[in-house]
């Protein structure tokens, strides 16, 4: 049994911030851009709101400008195109983010290509993402960008690591295997991206040094399926019900951390872990929108 270094992305996000309200600070000393950061939050989905909520609170407690756009549920695509469109056109707004999921009814893909890629501070547009792919400075997604930041934070050694990931997604699991096999640091290690069709993935997690977990199912990953001395990044977020506590929820991630941490030498916890680290990349992304005019 392994005493595991937790990797905390509260503890992460703080530094980042504090980094960026300085630089803010400077900034406005100089008579610069105050950086800008909007929102498109469609319908009142409780994790969404949230999210958006501590993006603005996060915004305040830098030094940044923010805009929230609350539309409803039912809002027709074009309307949301041209909501887009206005943002584009914002020469006061930075970056700006469409707050994800969407509703059932509109494209998803097609509100994303229309965001101006000068301003895709999520770093979902493909011109985003194929600069990520081209090792070309740009915006990179956020949930993998701010893992990346955890790593150095705590010096995880990855170059010539086993890194497997788990989940496919265009938001995590996919860039993220990106970034993990760069030639920088954190990168250099040779990656397996596994996904719901893996065959054997039980074989192939106990390959791993270093795990990403992007599955979307609850305490997926157990003991049995982790090496001793393993790195865990635990990228899920679940409400569960729980009455006994006082939100009447709890919240697990994609690992079942009381079992699996025992065997880690890393382990990131949920909630605390990778989730402010997302936000801290979308204010990193913003003040490089900033820097790039």
């Amino acid at each position: 049994m392994i005493n595991p270094t937790i990797v905390s992305g509260k503890e992460v996000s703080n530094k980042v911030k504090e980094e960026i309200a300085l630089e803010v600070e400077q900034l406005k000393k100089n008579g610069g851009k105050v950086p800008h950061l909007a929102a498109i939050l469609v319908g009142n989905d409780g994790a969404s709101t949230t999210y958006v909520n501590a993006k603005v609170k996060a915004c305040e407690k830098v030094g940044f400008e923010s805009t929230l756009v609350q539309l409803d549920s039912t809002i027709s695509q074009e309307l949301l195109l041209e909501e887009v469109e206005k943002l584009n056109n914002n020469k006061v707004i930075d970056g700006y983010i469409v707050q994800l999921p969407l509703p059932k009814h509109i494209d998803e893909q097609k509100v994303t290509e229309a965001i101006d890629p000068s301003k895709d501070v999520d770093g979902f547009h493909p011109v985003s993402l194929g600069k990520m792919l081209l090792d070309i400075p740009s915006f990179l997604p956020a949930t993998p960008y701010g893992i990346t930041e955890m790593l150095k934070h705590y010096n995880i050694p990855t170059e010539g690591k086993h890194c497997v990931v788990i989940g496919r997604s265009h938001i995590v699991g996919s860039p993220m295997s990106v970034l993990m096999a760069r030639n920088s640091y954190p990168g250099n290690c040779t990656v397996t991206l596994t996904h719901s069709r893996t065959q054997n993935l039980k074989e192939i997690t106990l390959q791993a040094d270093i795990l990403i977990v992007a599955i979307g199912k609850p305490e997926f990953v157990t003991a049995d399926m982790v090496k001793e001395g393993a790195t865990v990044i635990d990228v899920g977020i679940h409400r569960i019900e729980d009455n006994t506590k006082k939100s009447g929820y709890r919240l697990l991630g994609d690992v079942n951390f009381a079992e699996v941490a025992p065997k880690c030498a890393f382990i990131s916890p949920v909630p605390g872990g990778v989730g402010p680290m997302t936000i801290a990349s979308l204010l990193k992304n913003t003040l490089l929108a900033v820097k790039l005019k």
